[in-house]
């Protein structure tokens, strides 16, 4: 996971506008939004699932910054006081408790057009105008309002709803799962002789540990501490929001934790070892404590 967060945060550097360059105010918020840290797990799953398929990760550069991009900028939005009102994300001041309300929006804004920018010019997928195509497209899904937006939407409309697990999932499948999907995708199109019977199960797998890691962001909010998760812990019950340890109490979504990371395991069952990066990715984002 170091090598591939590395890799990422040089291709992260690279695309990102100069601190100097004009409007200087708008590009140091990109920057401190994307460069404050942050646990790549995103790029990494991009990079895992491509190394598992025997793809060079050049040619997958391009889709590990568009995601970081995005996710970039959907912490940035969600941190909002519109939206979940944070003060502190990744141990700092929010972007928009750094710089201000205005410039946090535009900086969430700014990075998801980069996102589709480098999606659209890296150059290792020039020649490759169907998989850049599709690229485009797979990202535009899963953060639009079948996706990503669109679970943040329920988020919100949820506050002091009781919810029941299945609508919770569904949430969650949107706000979360779907973006890990597309990371997954990402890697798939990027091998020309990929079987359908092995990109359904690269998907499921990418559901299930989308989920898992969820639930174990939800357990952390309960059992965690501010310092070492570097955001406010209790936030989630403060909003009175749904989550796994309150429907299903805290060791029940332990328990659904682990479902969720022995249903990805299954869905790799029979692969080699090549795949064995994948199977930790999995044991990493359920048993992880930041």
């Amino acid at each position: 996971m170091g090598s591939y967060r590395e890799r990422v945060d040089a291709e992260l550097e690279r695309w990102l506008p100069s601190a100097e360059e004009e409007p200087s105010r708008l590009h140091r918020a990109m920057r401190y939004a994307v460069m404050g840290g942050g646990k790549r797990v995103r790029p990494v799953l991009i990079y895992a699932t491509g190394e598992s398929l025997d793809i060079d990760l050049e040619r997958l550069d391009a889709a590990a910054v568009a995601v970081e991009f995005m996710h970039a900028y959907s912490l940035v939005h969600d941190d909002l006081p519109a939206m979940d009102d944070d003060d502190l994300r990744r141990g700092q001041p929010t972007c928009h408790k750094r710089f201000d309300e205005a410039t946090a929006i535009l900086a969430g804004d700014a990075l998801q057009a980069l996102a589709y920018q480098v999606l659209s010019q890296h150059p290792a997928i020039s020649d490759e105008h169907a998989v850049r195509a599709r690229m485009i497209a797979t990202l535009a899904h899963a953060s639009g309002s079948e996706g990503m937006a669109g679970g943040q939407a329920i988020d919100l409309d949820s506050v002091g709803k009781l919810l029941d697990l299945q609508a919770l999932e569904d949430m969650h499948r949107r706000k979360t799962g779907a973006l890990f999907r597309a990371c997954v995708a990402f890697a798939a199109y990027s091998h020309p002789q990929l079987s359908d019977d092995l990109l359904k199960r690269l998907d499921r797998y990418a559901a299930a540990i989308g989920l898992a890691f969820q639930i174990a962001d939800d357990i952390l909010d309960v059992t965690g501490d501010t310092k070492t998760l570097g955001k406010t812990t209790g936030a989630d019950s403060t909003l009175n929001k749904p989550t796994y340890p309150s429907i299903l109490t805290l060791a029940g979504a332990r328990h659904h934790a682990l479902q969720m990371h022995h249903e990805a395991l299954d869905s790799l069952h029979g692969l080699g070892e090549k795949f064995d990066v994948l199977r930790q990715l999995s044991a990493y984002i359920v048993h992880r404590d930041y």
